[in-house]
C-alpha cells in the first residue's frame, strides 16, 4: 500500500497552486493524496478575483472523514483563511499524530489574502507548536521572527527565532533572494543549506506549495527531515526548469517532474 498524505488547503481553478498542485505533487511522488479544502478562489495565471472561506465545521468534518478511513502519513497546511480554521486544523492534526508540515501562506502571489490577521496570530499561538516543519518564504519569515530577512544571515537568525515558537524545525526559502537559490533548515540547534542555480522563468506559480507538498511526499515514504528537503528541492527545481509554458502570466510548474 502506497503512504498517504493530506492537504488541508484552498482550490486553485488554475491547477497551479493549492490544492490542486499538492495532490498532483502527491501523485507524481509516489503518494496518495488526500483533500479538505478551507476556500475557494477564482484565480488564474493573471489574475485572482474572488476568495470565498469555508465554514471551520465543514473543514473539520472534511479532515475527519479523511482520518477515520485513511489515516496520513504526513499533513500539510496551505491558505488556512482565519483563526477558526487555524484552531480546528491544530486539534485534529495533534490528535491524529501525523506529521505536520506547514506552509504558512496568508498572501497570494497576486495580493489576495488567504489568511487574516487572527488566523495568523492562531498560526502562531496554536498550530505552529504542533508542526514538525514550517516553510516560510521571505516575507512570511520576516512577519513570523519580526526582523528584516534578506540576506542568508538574516534567514537563519529568522529561523533561529521561528524555532522557539515551538516549531522542531525551520526551513526559510531563499527564493526571492538574488543570486543561487538557498534555503536554510534549522533544527535540533543546527543549520544546513539547500543550494540550486537560480532558473530564469516567469512561470514559478505554486512554487511554494509545490515545495512544501514534496517534503510532506518524501516525509510521508519515511525519509528523514534533511533528505526529503534534498529530494523535494531537487523535484521543485526540475518542476521550474521543465515548466510547460502554460497561460498568459504566471504559469505553472512541471509537476510530472521526476522526483
Amino acid at each position: 500500500m502506497p503512504p498517504i498524505a493530506l492537504t488541508i488547503a484552498g482550490s486553485d481553478p488554475s491547477g497551479g497552486a493549492g490544492i490542486q498542485a499538492d495532490l498532483k505533487t502527491f501523485h507524481q511522488l509516489g503518494v496518495y493524496g488526500a483533500s479538505a479544502i478551507t476556500a475557494v478562489t477564482a484565480q488564474n495565471t493573471v489574475r485572482a478575483s474572488y476568495t470565498k472561506i469555508l465554514d471551520a465545521t465543514l473543514v473539520r468534518q472534511q479532515i475527519d472523514a479523511v482520518l477515520e478511513d485513511l489515516p496520513p502519513n504526513a499533513v500539510k497546511t496551505g491558505a488556512l483563511g482565519n483563526a477558526a480554521i487555524v484552531t480546528t486544523v491544530a486539534q485534529a492534526v495533534r490528535a491524529s499524530g501525523a506529521t505536520l508540515v506547514i506552509d504558512p501562506v496568508a498572501v497570494g502571489k497576486r495580493g489576495s489574502a488567504l489568511l487574516d490577521d487572527d488566523g495568523f496570530r492562531a498560526l502562531r499561538e496554536v498550530l505552529i507548536p504542533v508542526a514538525a516543519l514550517i516553510t516560510p518564504n521571505l516575507d512570511e519569515a520576516e512577519r513570523l521572527a519580526d526582523i528584516p530577512v534578506r540576506t542568508t544571515s538574516e534567514m537563519r537568525d529568522a529561523a533561529r527565532r521561528i524555532a522557539r515558537l515551538g516549531v522542531a524545525a525551520v526551513l526559510v526559502k531563499g527564493g526571492h533572494l538574488t543570486g543561487d537559490a538557498v534555503d536554510v533548515l534549522f533544527t535540533d540547534g543546527r543549520y544546513a543549506e539547500f543550494r540550486a542555480g537560480r532558473i530564469d522563468s516567469r512561470h514559478t506559480h505554486g512554487t511554494g506549495c509545490t515545495y512544501s507538498a514534496a517534503i510532506t511526499a518524501f516525509l510521508a515514504h519515511g525519509f528523514n527531515l534533511e533528505e526529503a528537503i534534498r529530494r523535494a528541492k531537487a523535484y521543485v527545481t526540475e518542476a521550474i526548469r521543465s515548466a510547460p509554458r502554460l497561460g498568459r502570466g504566471e504559469g505553472p510548474l512541471n509537476h510530472w517532474a521526476q522526483g
